[in-house]
């Protein structure tokens, strides 16, 4: 997306395949969890299902949980506990787009996932 115009740069959010959107699910990792972890990670990485993530804008800021979904169709996230209620009372639970969250601890059970950010930041 190297595009000025904005009808240009929807279109291309909009029309982006599979690879690229999982690049639009990035949030930053949080600058505690870097130097505990003691190791040259990227600033931001996609999200996943299992990683605890803290919430930073909107009405649920402040709030931290394990992210529940991942939806590339819709670029949207769902946070265990983080619930609106529809007209009818029923409790849903509520989207957030991942740049509104910040990576508190990342999902460690993919060996291979953390090898794969060991040479990006040096």
């Amino acid at each position: 997306m190297k595009t000025t115009q904005a009808r240009k740069a929807r279109k291309a959010l909009f029309n982006a395949p599979l690879h690229r959107r999982r690049r639009l699910m990035s949030a930053h990792l949080s600058d505690s969890y870097l130097e505990e972890r003691k190791r040259h990670l990227p600033h931001a990485v996609p999200v996943r299902k299992g990683d605890i993530v803290k919430i930073m804008r909107g009405d649920d800021a402040g709030k931290e949980g394990k992210v529940a979904t991942v939806d590339y169709r819709a670029l949207r996230i769902t946070i265990e506990g983080i619930t609106h209620a529809k007209a009818d009372g029923t409790q849903l639970a509520k989207e957030i787009h991942p740049s509104n969250v910040l990576i508190t601890k990342l999902d460690e059970t993919d060996p291979l996932r953390l090898k794969r950010f060991e040479g990006a930041r040096e």
